[in-house]
């Protein structure tokens, strides 16, 4: 049987991000909760509910331009990489869809902060929007302080028909984490393939 979580690196990279064991629970098997978010796009969207595979990728924050980042955001392991991660799936989404993969970002920023973002980017998959912590309640998602404000920590669930399937976190490298996905499905058909 398939481990439900992938560390994506170790601890000993230089990056301060290391897997401290704060998604362990989110094991293959545990159904999403029956939470629908709101998109960028003005739907509603319950992942529970979603039939297929998906990856959704949990993310802290993106910046604006001419926005300051919050308070000590420099100093957070793992804090910087939102845009450059949404870039990295946004790029690689056709590889996604021609495996009948979606995509979703979910952070707890507003919707609107979402829109904006989703419009710079030219993202074409839905930008979730957790902002009452809803989702990161249910799923007990890891989470940290910057400020005075609390951020979700980066991680991916890949989900089929709303169960978890698998984990990734840590993410180390945010603007390859898409492609590392994509490689991981890879060596998993290359595996079955051969079985």
């Amino acid at each position: 049987m398939a481990e439900s979580t992938s560390n994506m690196s170790d601890a000993d990279s230089g990056t301060g991000i290391g897997d401290d064991g704060a998604v362990r629970h989110l094991v293959a098997g545990i159904e999403l909760p029956d939470i629908t978010l709101l998109s960028h796009r003005g739907e509603g969207v319950n992942l529970a509910k979603r039939r297929g595979a998906a990856a959704v990728y949990v993310y802290p924050w993106t910046g604006r331009p001419g926005v300051s980042d919050p308070p000590g955001w420099d100093d957070i392991p793992g804090a910087h990489g939102s845009t450059p991660e949404t870039e990295g799936f946004r790029d690689h989404y056709l590889r996604f869809r021609s495996q009948k993969i979606e995509v979703f970002g979910v952070s707890t920023q507003s919707d609107e902060h979402q829109q904006e973002l989703a419009a710079r980017l030219a993202v074409p998959f839905q930008l979730l929007s957790d902002e009452m912590f809803a989702f990161q309640r249910a799923l007990a998602l890891p989470t940290f302080q910057a400020g005075n404000e609390l951020y979700l920590r980066r991680l991916t669930l890949f989900i089929r028909d709303g169960i978890i399937a698998h984990t990734f976190y840590p993410v180390e490298r945010p603007g390859e984490h898409a492609r590392e996905i994509l490689d991981w499905l890879d060596e998993k058909r290359r595996v079955l393939d051969a079985g």
